[in-house]
């Protein structure tokens, strides 16, 4: 049985302490406006990448204060060595520059008011320059698996995830919170009918009544709708693999939590104060839940999947687990942990996470991801309100 603290993992040390994985010099819009000009830059300067995204204006409230929590916080995340930030006015940009200048890694913002695209991409692109030469010197060094924050989400469950893959997560999530790890699991509305097994693994009461109150909104909301999720929750594809209520579904989810203590509560995209597992309060949406685990300083990330979901992530590697015998046969360039012979009784659940840390070990040290590979960048805001 595998020990994280055997693993020997090597990352990029940041000016705060942390480590990255991967060492990306980011092209941040504010808003969608600026999108054009972040792709143009990213277009001239190799060795850096933009993250378009669709809102940004006239926003308001917490659904604003979330939008600028996420795009701080991918240039915050320790896979980030350097971020240039681009955005239609002055103040929103700076505010998010503040944020990242924390960190003490290289930042800079643009503004395109009174200056136009052009005039922005070329001062932009001349300091992405300068940025790529600085994240292109930096070299790995070693790092203890106690510095460590990586996430888990699963996509397109059925009974093989919660049989075999995400039990697969929950004991390696265990193994790794008792090394000192850093871990983050969510999927507020996935919980359903399970929300009582979260609350009972909540190491305090206070975080047991700040899950609760989450829950409670969200189930508020859908009745304020009058909608049945059916459909949604479970999803069609979830149905179609066998999982008939979202209790059923939840079930399978809270596996990947192994039975490890929930040591701390999380608003979407809020970075973790203590290592252990922290519950973030998050959609449940693949791509947005991927998204705000980023935000929140992971920098690799375990996705389980049944029925095949292909996630990926521009930031963080997505580590694919499946045990779906058809999904691994017939989408085998999408999976990178192979856990189906755990259905074949040929792998006992210790050795499924051995399996699981091994890829980890080597995706931390480098290995592209079948994802990454694949370009699956999919960069995704989670929004609460309508705009302003």
């Amino acid at each position: 049985m595998i020990n994280p603290t055997d693993l020997k993992f090597t990352g990029y040390r940041r000016p705060d302490g942390r480590f990255g994985v991967r060492n990306y010099v980011l092209i941040i819009p504010v808003d969608d406006l600026s999108n054009a000009a972040a792709e143009g830059v990213a277009h001239n300067i190799r060795g850096t990448m933009a993250l378009p995204h669709p809102y940004g204006r006239l926003q308001f409230g917490e659904d604003l204060e979330l939008t600028f929590r996420t795009l701080a916080g991918q240039g915050r995340n320790p896979n980030c060595a350097a971020a240039i930030v681009i955005g239609i006015e002055p103040n929103w940009t700076n505010r998010i520059v503040k944020e990242i200048e924390k960190t003490g890694k290289p930042v800079a913002g643009f503004s395109i008011e009174r200056s136009g695209d052009l005039k922005t991409i070329e001062a932009a692109s001349r300091k992405a320059k300068e940025f790529v030469h600085y994240a292109s010197e930096i070299q790995r060094e070693p790092f203890a698996v106690k510095q460590l924050t990586m996430s888990t989400k699963c996509g397109e469950s059925d009974t093989t995830s919660g049989l075999a893959s995400n039990p697969t997560v929950g004991r390696t999530f265990e193994r790794l919170a008792d090394a000192g790890a850093t871990l983050i699991f969510g999927e507020t509305t996935e919980v359903t009918g399970g929300e009582d097994i979260i609350m009972q693994q909540c190491a305090t009461p206070q975080i047991a009544a700040q899950f609760k109150a989450a829950f409670d909104d969200y189930q508020n909301l859908v009745k304020s709708q009058g909608v049945d999720l059916l459909g949604s929750q479970p999803t069609e594809g979830n149905i179609r693999g066998g999982l008939t209520t979202i209790e059923e579904k939840a079930m399978g989810n809270i596996q990947k939590a192994g039975r490890c203590k929930i040591v701390d509560f999380l608003k979407p995209a809020e970075e973790p104060r203590k290592p252990g597992l922290s519950f973030m309060d998050s959609s449940s949406a693949a791509a947005e839940m991927v998204t705000l685990c980023a935000a929140a300083g992971s920098v690799v990330h375990f996705f389980t999947t049944g029925q095949g979901n292909i996630i990926g992530n521009p930031v963080i590697p997505v580590i694919k687990l499946s045990a779906n015998p058809l999904t691994v046969a017939t989408m085998s360039e999408h999976v990178d942990v192979d856990l189906t012979g755990m259905l074949r009784m040929e792998m006992n659940l210790d050795q499924a996470a051995d399996a699981a840390l091994k890829l980890l070990e080597r995706t931390i040290n480098g290995r592209l991801t079948a994802a990454e590979v694949l370009r699956h960048n999919e960069f995704v805001l989670t929004k609460l309100y309508r705009s302003a």
